[in-house]
């Protein structure tokens, strides 16, 4: 009956108008995929199969099958916004199952994990304490504690000393008295507890040729007695006779904190007939430190920034990647569950294999075309009137032989 075969006609075209339709209601969605409705006719069949002339009774919906195709990647401001440039997934554990998304719209909840909307955390793998990256899976979380603060105990200094210079006039060196030494430069240092101290290192230029002293204050207050550093006929430094390193221990910071050493590098020091210049000067030991930002790599590596200058890797974002994509189960909000049909999920790091880098501070729109989403609706539409006609057009034939007499 054509009736029928209209009528399947009319369903098939609902459900492709259907499929259009929510490709367009969520064209703005993050990390939404579009769907496409695929068809196939269907045949009377007996148990000698279908024979050369038959007639179709119709079609049917075969498949909803989705485009993975790539969306566009579109900056934010927000570094745990995060989009997947190439293929695969973020992994998300939701109450314990895995589920899979390329939604990067990120957040950190209450106890300070990293998850979406829906509350499901970002899988991750687990940085050591040595900030390496292990294969251990776990959620994403921001350690929000203070870093504790770190002792100096090594000055590094990158200077010229003028060859040219003579001995300071005032014989008796007084910190003072700027005729008592020829030059100085001061740093920052940190006790063990963080305290800050102002650290002064002075040179005074001897009477034996090519050689210098040098001494270290710390606030003030004297730290030892003068060292001796010695430079070659070429200006670079010579350890024949003295060392190039001068350690200073006992140092007291006065502050309850534990005794200081400090170990002084002028290995890179040089003795040229130009003037005294600081190119370098540095020091190991910092103040405690709050979270003050996320950094997160292309490759995936997520560190965190303190306000003391230090970071720490909390580990590695896990891409998880399929051998069919289209065998994914949809979950709603743009998630989606493996299946049989999927196989399971290849997880590694972004960038390995077939998976995606990550793009921070970005997230991927949906991939539907409204152009095409458009004119694809007008053929449905067109579809659909033609099987109604069919429909009307087999009534009046039916109701013509019905008039017969």
């Amino acid at each position: 009956m054509p009736f029928r075969t209209a009528l399947s006609g009319l369903n098939s075209s609902s459900a492709e108008l259907r499929v259009i339709g929510n490709n367009v209601a969520n064209a703005s969605t993050t990390g939404f995929k579009e769907s496409r409705a695929e068809f196939a006719d269907i045949f009377a069949t007996s148990n000698l199969g279908v024979t050369a002339n038959a007639i179709g009774t119709g079609v049917r919906v075969s498949s909803v099958s989705q485009q993975f195709t790539q969306g566009n990647i579109e900056f934010t401001d927000n570094n745990l916004d995060l989009a997947i440039n190439g293929q695969g997934f973020f992994q998300l554990n939701d109450n314990g199952v895995n589920v899979y998304t390329r939604s990067g719209r990120f957040g950190v909840d209450r106890d300070g994990f990293v998850v979406n909307s829906q509350q499901q955390q970002l899988n991750i793998f687990q940085a050591d304490l040595n900030g390496n990256i292990t294969g251990a899976m776990g959620a994403l979380r921001l350690d929000r504690s203070d870093i504790a603060p770190a002792a100096s105990s090594q000055i590094d200094l990158s200077a010229n000393l003028d060859a040219s210079l003579s001995p300071p006039p005032t014989a008796l060196f007084d910190p003072t008295d700027a005729t008592s030494y020829n030059n100085s430069t001061s740093l920052t240092v940190f006790d063990s507890l963080g305290t800050p101290h102002l650290a002064t290192m002075y040179f005074v230029k001897t009477a034996t040729p090519n050689q210098w002293e040098t001494r270290l204050y710390m606030d003030g207050n004297a730290q030892g007695g003068a060292n001796t550093i010695e430079f070659d006929s070429t200006g670079a430094i010579d350890t024949t006779n003295f060392p190039s390193t001068v350690t200073i221990g006992g140092i007291n910071p006065g502050t309850g904190a534990a005794t200081m050493s400090l170990d002084l590098d002028f290995s890179n020091a040089t003795q040229y007939g130009s003037s005294f210049n600081v190119s370098n000067l540095s020091q190991d030991g910092y103040a405690t430190g709050r979270l003050s930002g996320i950094d997160i790599s292309d490759a995936g590596v997520v560190t965190s920034r303190f306000t003391n200058g230090q970071s720490r890797t909390l580990g590695q974002i896990a891409v998880a990647t399929f051998n069919n994509s289209q065998g994914l189960r949809q979950l709603g909000d743009t998630s989606w569950a493996e299946t049989f049909d999927s196989g399971a999920p290849l997880v590694g790091a972004p960038g390995a294999g077939a998976a995606g880098l990550i793009e921070s501070g970005a997230l991927e729109g949906s991939n539907v075309d409204l152009t095409e989403q458009l004119v694809s609706m007008i053929t449905a539409q067109r579809n659909f009137q033609a099987n109604a006609q069919v429909i009307t057009t087999a009534d009046t034939i039916t109701q013509t032989i019905i008039n017969i007499r």
